[in-house]
């Protein structure tokens, strides 16, 4: 799968995600859309109240619901990229990542390294301390499809786990033991997990918290790039958006 191609996959299931068109992304300044529930987005929970504001670097696209849709594009018409992202009403910053030139970086000796077909991931539900990389949910809108193991001495000491997000796009997510961290395992499992759901004709993308600095070198030293970066929650009238909210 070439970049091309990895690129134009990604934006088409922002588009549907966001309720745009591809074309908006490469638009200057605001696009504002309402929320909608269109077939094929990624299932993450939503609440009757709905904000969401995403930039791949030109482009700022809003998306919410018709309620507060005026509200927000009146607050934001005008200004710039920075001031978007911090205004008081905006919440839950992310950073999302796409495979640029991705590799297992070399483990140490001891390491075992192996992969779990999705029929065997459930029987990982039995272990804790791994719940940035899989679900613990058999019956979960995103089921965990894949998995990288670490062993040593025969112990499961980290894993990275592909979630299913949508028909083309799977998540990455990383957990290695405290004991044996900073040795390289999130990034070997992650590249190594990321090559694989390539090979599978799949995209694989990485997604950390903006102030995440460890969770960000792991998805660089695995040979991701910064993709796209958005604000998935928001405060109006003293409640968050979401299913929280």
């Amino acid at each position: 799968m070439t970049a091309q191609e990895v690129f134009s996959i990604t934006r088409a299931q922002l588009s549907i995600d966001l309720n745009c068109s591809s074309d908006d992304f490469d638009r200057d300044g605001f696009v504002f859309c309402e929320a909608k529930e269109n077939v094929g987005r990624r299932p993450f929970p939503r609440g009757e109240r709905h904000f969401e504001m995403l930039t791949m670097g030109r482009a700022i696209i809003v998306s919410a619901t018709a309620d507060i849709l005026p509200y927000v594009r009146e607050q934001l018409e005008g200004r710039s990229r920075d001031e978007a992202f911090v205004m008081p009403f905006v919440s839950g910053h992310g950073l999302y990542y796409l495979p640029d030139a991705v590799f297992a970086p070399p483990v140490a000796d001891g390491v075992e390294l192996s992969l779990v077909e999705r029929a065997d991931i459930p029987s990982l539900y039995e272990l804790e301390g791994f719940r940035n990389a899989i679900m613990y949910d058999i019956q979960h809108p995103r089921p965990d499809v894949l998995v990288t193991l670490a062993k040593i001495g025969g112990v499961i000491v980290g894993m990275a786990g592909a979630s299913a997000d949508c028909a083309r796009m799977w998540q990455i997510g990383v957990d290695v033991l405290p004991t044996y961290r900073r040795g390289g395992l999130a990034a070997a499992l992650t590249g190594m997990l990321a090559e694989e759901i390539l090979r599978r004709g799949k995209v694989p993308y990485y997604g950390t918290s903006t102030a995440n600095i460890p969770s960000q070198r792991v998805a660089h030293r695995a040979g991701f790039r910064p993709a796209w970066m958005c604000a998935y929650r928001g405060l109006f009238g003293g409640v968050f958006t979401g299913p929280t909210g």
